[in-house]
């Protein structure tokens, strides 16, 4: 299930889904790990002796966003029981505080009772048992913890701060659900500690609520790593009151989400709506310690048995240059540091990496089909990074903050890139392609590196070290010139998205159909003007096109991953939002006018469209139902969309600006087309 969702601050990350069920709590780090495990927690509300949990059918629900901000507008009705819930819930975001405020409305002709529960089901560190849940009477809260991990349950009703009933207890175990069945009735057994596999639920009890008015109640649940950290969130809530934490979060999120207050281009409303919402995404999905996280959908595990919760070096380094590419440069810092402290000695960055900084798990292995050795890594992810901090360099400028990156980051990538070649051709050598799924020298990955090295080169120029310039601007240069020798095939008039090369050399071309091509001009290796470069984007886009009500790009012809449908020539696979946004970028980049610019826009109209009404845009959808598929959110997703957006708007202002001023546009780089001219090119 989709989480729609998302609310977090760096540190503290929770998740709903599409029914409002709050599904994860990250604590200490953004995607690690998740204590309840992704499992429902739920909610309910007794109203004049009858009941109704979030999942109840006759629900009608509404979740979004305060616009701009990371505050929830979420209304939930019911007309059996005549009642309306609004919801504002905040992750403040500076302190690991998690605050809900509902409203309840009697929608009702008579005045009525309402009580309403939330309820936990403890997965603490993402294991069912050994966890401990009590009620703190001095607190007058639930407290959950289990090591150096602690969770206290608060609330208030008007100026009453304390929770007004309670229940702790067991489930998934001897047949036990847990003690949310308790809340049913209206009331709770107030079973005091349970120790194990627990859960726990608590009731606020709003008192008698007038027909046709509305009552009102905050929960909040205060994380630390030990008792006094909790305990203090909680009398700060209550000394300043609930309401305090969501107005400041709601008000910085929307500081936040202007600061770069760069122009737009003359976008309607709705795709500038979604960049911002885009931008605020991201930013839950970022780790305070660096790791920019690929997804935090606790729902995938049940697929693959693992999760996206991880840093991939390729993901964060997109997310990092959509991010500079929009006023951000104090939100990539961190994640360059990252990829700093984790490369290996060789120069070389490895498959995924957990937020705190491990090696994350992978199914790539350290040797070949022959048993020989070989890397097992995919080389656009190093390659990358180098050139997104060359990006946010050439935006910002922050030289003290690139020199201890220079010779341990840069320098070592780049001496590794130059090695790292193919002996026949002087392409790459062979890695993993970005898809994760097929071994060879790729285009995504050769356009990667040639933007990676040439990156390295230009901080080599400013760092005054000329003959390291040379050595990888010659390196991208001959990456160049045999990508149109080996890679263009004239068979089939295209460049081919995968080669083989043998060990006497001999050459297989892989001719499927794949949107990662797009690679080759969107990193300014090839120019999109370039014959060779627009008949292949032409073919791509009509042969990858999903030719259903649904639309959309999908990745390459006959697209396993999460297959819907086995009627390749209509739906080649499920569309992805990445490819629409290249889609998009390849009608931005050739566009010599406003009318050719405007050809773009069905493109990220798409995105709009697809995007769920809260704003988040999955990995995938369904081809006929438009249903999100895998990871929701997806931050690459939101990323492409951000760096489509920003491309959009830089060449709108270029194609708008009077010839004699020109020459000021195009050295500003926010905006900029990766294959442009910007500061030290």
């Amino acid at each position: 299930m989709p989480r729609d969702l998302p609310l977090g601050n760096g540190s503290l990350l929770v998740n709903y889904d599409s029914a409002y069920h709050l599904r994860d709590i990250y604590f200490p780090h953004v995607g690690e790990e998740n204590h309840t495990d992704g499992h429902v927690n739920h909610m309910g509300v007794w109203i004049a002796g009858r009941f109704a949990w979030l999942d109840d059918a006759g629900w009608e629900r509404t979740l979004c966003y305060e616009a701009e901000t990371l505050v929830t507008d979420v209304t939930l009705h019911h007309a059996d029981l005549a009642v309306t819930l609004h919801f504002s819930d905040a992750v403040d975001f500076d302190r690991d505080i998690y605050v809900r405020q509902v409203r309840v409305t009697n929608a009702g002709d008579a005045a009525r009772e309402v009580r309403i529960f939330f309820h936990y089901d403890w997965h603490i560190e993402e294991v069912d048992g050994a966890n401990t849940v009590y009620y703190a009477p001095k607190l007058k809260a639930l407290m959950a913890y289990k090591d150096d991990n602690y969770f206290l349950a608060g609330g208030s009703v008007g100026d009453r701060y304390g929770i007004d009933d309670y229940a702790t207890g067991y489930k998934e175990f001897n047949g036990m659900q847990g003690t949310w069945r308790d809340a049913e009735d209206g009331t709770l057994q107030r079973n005091p500690i349970a120790q194990g596999s627990v859960d726990a639920t608590l009731g606020l009890h709003l008192g008698t609520v007038e027909a046709g008015q509305t009552g009102a109640a905050y929960h909040w649940l205060a994380v630390g790593h030990r008792y006094r950290e909790v305990r203090d969130l909680h009398r700060l809530v209550q000394q300043r009151t609930p309401a305090s934490f969501v107005e400041r979060t709601r008000n910085y999120w929307r500081l936040w989400v202007n600061k770069g207050n760069e122009p737009m281009g003359d976008l309607p409303k709705s795709m500038v709506d979604l960049y911002k919402r885009s931008l605020l995404i991201v930013a839950t999905q970022m780790d305070a310690d660096g790791a920019i996280i690929a997804a935090t959908d606790g729902d995938v595990w049940a697929f693959s048995r693992d999760s996206y919760g991880y840093m991939w070096p390729r993901d964060g380094a997109l997310v990092a240059n959509a991010l500079s590419h929009s006023g951000y440069g104090e939100s990539t810092r961190a994640f360059f540091d990252f990829c700093h402290n984790v490369i290996t000695d060789d120069g070389y960055l490895l498959h995924k990496y957990t937020p705190a900084g491990a090696l994350g798990s992978s199914w790539q292995p350290w040797v070949d089909a022959q048993g020989q050795p070989q890397l097992p890594i995919q080389e656009d992810e190093t390659a990358l990074v180098i050139y997104s901090l060359w990006q946010h360099y050439a935006i910002f400028r922050d030289v003290e903050f690139i020199k201890p990156l220079y010779a341990s980051l840069v320098k070592a990538a780049a001496n590794f890139m130059v090695s790292f070649r193919e002996p026949h051709t002087k392409l790459v050598a062979p890695s993993y392609d970005l898809w994760e799924e097929r071994y060879g020298i790729h285009a995504f990955t050769l356009a990667s590196v040639y933007a990676g090295l040439r990156a390295a080169a230009n901080f080599a120029e400013i760092f005054g070290e000329t003959d390291f310039a040379t050595t990888y601007r010659a390196a991208a240069e001959e990456i160049k010139a045999a990508t149109h020798q080996y890679l263009w095939n004239e068979t089939t008039q295209r460049f081919s998205r995968r080669l083989l090369v043998d060990n006497q050399g001999t050459i297989t071309h892989d001719d499927t159909m794949d949107m990662a091509i797009c690679a080759l001009f969107i990193t300014g290796m090839i120019d999109c003007a370039d014959p060779k470069m627009s008949k292949t984007v032409d073919a791509l886009c009509a042969r990858l096109q999903v030719k259903t009500k649904v639309g959309g790009y999908a990745r390459y012809e006959n697209d396993y991953y999460h297959q819907v449908s086995k009627d390749i020539a209509n739906v080649p696979g499920n569309p992805w939002f990445i490819c629409s946004c290249w889609a998009a970028q390849y009608q931005i980049a050739k566009a010599q006018s406003d009318q050719e610019l405007h050809a773009s826009l069905p493109m990220l109209q798409w995105v709009v469209d697809h995007a769920l009404p809260s704003g988040v845009l999955a990995e995938q959808v369904d081809p006929y139902t438009d249903a999100p598929l895998s990871a929701s959110p997806l931050t690459w997703s939101h990323a492409e969309y951000i760096a489509t957006v920003r491309w959009y708007a830089g060449k709108h202002q270029r194609l708008m600006t009077p010839d004699h001023l020109a020459h000021f546009v195009a050295e500003t780089p926010i905006g900029a087309m990766p294959g442009e001219p910007q500061h030290g090119e």
